[in-house]
């Protein structure tokens, strides 16, 4: 590869097809004004090449796309194509379990001009980041892993697996991450989500966050049982920063928290772990707006942004870190300007329109 990232490209399915071309776009143009750069190794995945040749991910994938620097998706799913078993067709999950993608990084940002869905002033500053962890917790037994104990057809059993190993590594990714916010003027606290008042495997979880909270004495920290947060971030979101919990606390929160700050066409994700990384928008395939140039590109084109900024620790090249700055400010700009206007967000604005407008507002169209 020489002086060049590799980013792994899996389109997928739906609308992921555009919003992964948009984001690749911005990302490529972002990289060029600051002199870096990436090449793009396409691999075909999802519902749709399941549905052509009884296989999820194309022969090798898998392994091709660990070999990459990073990995984009678009989205993964269709309704209409399942598993024998009735399930989703989630190649991407066994990428997040082969690669040990444990931290699940989904910031929720509210944007000026955008929809905001709380009436209260103070929402127009909302500013957080839902850590989700993204192995384990009950996600560890999903059917794509194949470790469910099914009796007949009378009872079927799910675990929900917390190893030490894995939330060490994850409050200290939680930490590390409130300590660079806090750098950037945010609060810099950490709030344990947890249910550690009822099941053994969240008291183990939050004993965690305790012995790693030790290493970081100047990081304000505090705690909440998952359904009472569900609740603070109806009520007062603002009051909060970085969110660290269980996978699928996790996959409910940030859809919920999404949902503050216009949609889940706002809802970028990145999925890092100790060697590679995976980004992706939170939302799914949306095949009913497929091919329609309707689908919203921000959360795809923010997660670029979150790929750029991970390229930069993982090169050391501080011109990725630009990079992906570049973009966050001209999303930023662009809803200043009430020159991004989401189709889903009642907005004039197509797929294609949405990526000129974020090009034009970094200078680069």
């Amino acid at each position: 590869m020489g002086n060049t990232s590799e980013v792994a490209l899996i389109k997928g399915d739906g609308i992921g097809v555009d919003v992964a071309d948009a984001a690749m776009t911005v990302a490529e143009a972002a990289c060029a004004a600051q002199g870096c750069g990436f090449a793009i190794t396409e691999i075909a995945a999802g519902a749709r090449y399941f549905a052509e040749t009884g296989q999820d991910i194309q022969p090798g994938g898998e392994a091709r796309a660990g070999e990459a620097d990073a990995i984009f998706l678009g989205a993964i799913g269709l309704p209409s194509i399942r598993a024998a078993d009735g399930t989703e067709i989630s190649p991407h999950l066994r990428l997040r379990d082969r690669y040990g993608l444990y931290a699940g990084v989904r910031p929720v940002k509210a944007y000026p001009n955008a929809p905001q869905r709380l009436a209260d002033p103070r929402a127009a500053g909302i500013d957080m980041v839902i850590l989700r962890e993204s192995t384990e917790g009950l996600f560890y037994s999903a059917a794509v892993h194949g470790r469910q104990k099914v009796i007949g057809d009378t009872e079927v059993q799910d675990t929900l697996r917390i190893t030490r190993h894995t939330t060490e590594k994850l409050h200290r990714f939680a930490f590390r991450l409130a300590e660079r916010r806090r750098a950037r003027g945010r609060a810099g606290r950490v709030t344990c989500v947890d249910k550690a008042n009822v099941f053994a495997s969240m008291a183990f979880f939050r004993k965690i966050f305790d012995e790693i909270a030790v290493e970081f004495p100047d990081a304000p920290h505090d705690y909440a049982y998952v359904d009472a947060q569900a609740l603070n971030l109806i009520r007062a979101p603002w009051d909060y920063d970085v969110m660290v919990m269980e996978n699928m606390f996790g996959d409910i929160l940030s859809d919920l928290a999404g949902g503050l700050v216009g949609g889940m066409g706002m809802a970028a994700c990145a999925e890092i772990g100790d060697e590679i990384g995976l980004f992706q928008p939170a939302h799914g395939s949306a095949p009913d707006i497929m091919g329609q140039d309707k689908a919203n590109p921000l959360a795809a084109i923010l997660s670029g942004a979150l790929m750029l900024d991970y390229l930069a620790d993982k090169t050391d090249d501080p011109r990725f870190e630009a990079a992906g700055l570049a973009i966050e400010e001209a999303v930023a700009a662009g809803f200043a300007a009430n020159d991004l206007r989401p189709m889903e967000f009642g907005g004039d604005m197509g797929t294609k329109a949405v990526t000129q407008a974020v090009l034009r507002h970094m200078g680069a169209a």
